[in-house]
């Protein structure tokens, strides 16, 4: 019963929440992005190439055995290397649209929690902390001015 309440303790809170929707965004991410590697930046490569196609590039390491009625018999053992690429491409753009994505929402969280720009709406607890560090700073300044007074 324990586990249960735990469980909906975590649920509520939203975290399983963000998961999902996490995912979600990055499984249709992932579309568009393997869409833009193989429909647009492959074809002009390929075009580039004298027509050669990166998807099915390989180095065939054995070569498929056919039988007497022209099926396969054995498969073929190959190495890949244009799918690999294609991946490479697609996590590095991936990586890059990510890093800016996080680049701006910092630029973002650090404008609203700097109390003194105005352009932005700062949230309530770090106007409340600025405003304690302000009143805290003018109380040293007053109990430094009476010290003085009284030595």
């Amino acid at each position: 019963m324990k586990l249960f309440k735990e469980f909906k303790e975590f649920a509520v809170k939203g975290n399983m929440m963000d998961m999902a929707i996490g995912i979600i965004i990055g499984a249709a991410f992932n579309r568009v992005i393997d869409v833009l590697v193989k429909k647009v930046m492959l074809p002009p490569l390929s075009l580039l190439t004298d027509g050669v196609n990166f998807e099915n590039r390989k180095i065939i390491l054995k070569e498929a055995v056919l039988n007497n009625d022209g099926l396969i018999k054995t498969e073929e053992v190959a190495i890949g290397y244009g799918a690999l690429g294609e991946a490479f491409l697609d996590f590095m753009i991936i990586g890059f649209t990510v890093f800016i994505i996080v680049k701006f929402m910092n630029r973002l969280r650090d404008r609203s929690h700097d109390s003194k720009d105005k352009t932005v709406s700062t949230p309530k607890d770090i106007e409340l902390l600025s405003k304690l560090t302000e009143l805290v700073e003018e109380q040293n300044e007053l109990l430094k001015s009476k010290k003085g007074l009284t030595n």
